[in-house]
């Protein structure tokens, strides 16, 4: 079995007096991709924000490669945020977006060197980027921004990638190209990639296990496990139903 290299346990997390994540207890081992899914206010972006350190559980432990989230060194996890948090009107071309993450390291006074330049152009590559390395960040389509900011994200050499709503706002096909760019990272960089939907029929298709979340932890297993009528009802509420996204299908989709 492979390695663990995300671990909670136990863990419960709370904002003032509201209890946010509840005895949590899963873990994520090497190269896998596991999707977080669950409604809105679920308590899934705080659980990223529990991996990577930003909020400390009041019970239980979380660890990361081993040791305490904060501990890890310097590039252990790279991370997008949800486009809410990414300020789009950026004037700058996208070399210099992928570049903030190598600046992010160094002195004030410091500029790129050879090392930095080399890695900027190596992961703009594996975006399949390389194009649009001088255009304007703020010129591309919503789909080439995403893979812009999933560059910046790789630009540390991370070992854990954490994704929170990385497809939101792009169309079916743009959806369907970024999630294969997400299959081709990891057979390519071995990276672990932890990601927050509340696209269950999307991820579905890629994801190695889906974990079910509403404060608590209802189920995390295989795709096919996890999408019960019994396991979406006690996430999502009973007026749900599934529906597979197949991309050879005409008219599948999903919805409630």
């Amino acid at each position: 079995m492979k390695e663990t290299v995300i671990s909670l346990q136990n863990v419960w997390v709370r904002y003032n007096e509201s209890v946010i994540l509840e005895d949590v207890s899963l873990s994520v081992r090497k190269g896998e991709i596991i999707s977080i899914v669950g409604p809105n206010g679920s308590g899934k972006s705080t659980l990223l924000r529990a991996i990577m350190g930003f909020k400390e559980p009041y019970r239980g432990t979380v660890t990361v490669m081993g040791t305490a989230p904060r501990k890890a060194p310097r590039g252990t996890i790279g991370y997008l945020p949800q486009k809410s948090a990414v300020d789009f009107t950026m004037p700058v071309n996208v070399f210099d977006v992928v570049a903030m993450a190598r600046y992010a390291g160094k002195g004030m006074f410091e500029r790129l060197n050879n090392e930095d330049r080399s890695q900027i152009e190596e992961v703009l590559k594996l975006v399949e980027m390389t194009d649009k390395m001088h255009s304007h960040f703020g010129s591309l389509s919503e789909g080439q921004k995403q893979r812009v900011l999933i560059a910046r994200a790789l630009a540390v050499g991370p070992k854990i990638l954490l994704l929170d709503e990385p497809s939101t706002g792009l169309d079916v096909l743009a959806q369907d190209n970024f999630y294969q760019m997400l299959l081709s990272l990891r057979t390519s960089l071995n990276i672990t990639i932890v990601m927050v939907s509340h696209d269950i029929g999307a991820v579905s298709n890629i994801v190695d296990r889906l974990a079910c979340l509403k404060t608590r932890l209802h189920f995390h297993g295989t795709p096919g496990e996890c999408l019960s009528n019994e396991t979406l009802s006690s996430v999502f509420g009973k007026n749900v139903y599934y529906v597979k996204h197949d991309k050879n299908c005409d008219g599948c989709g999903g919805g409630r």
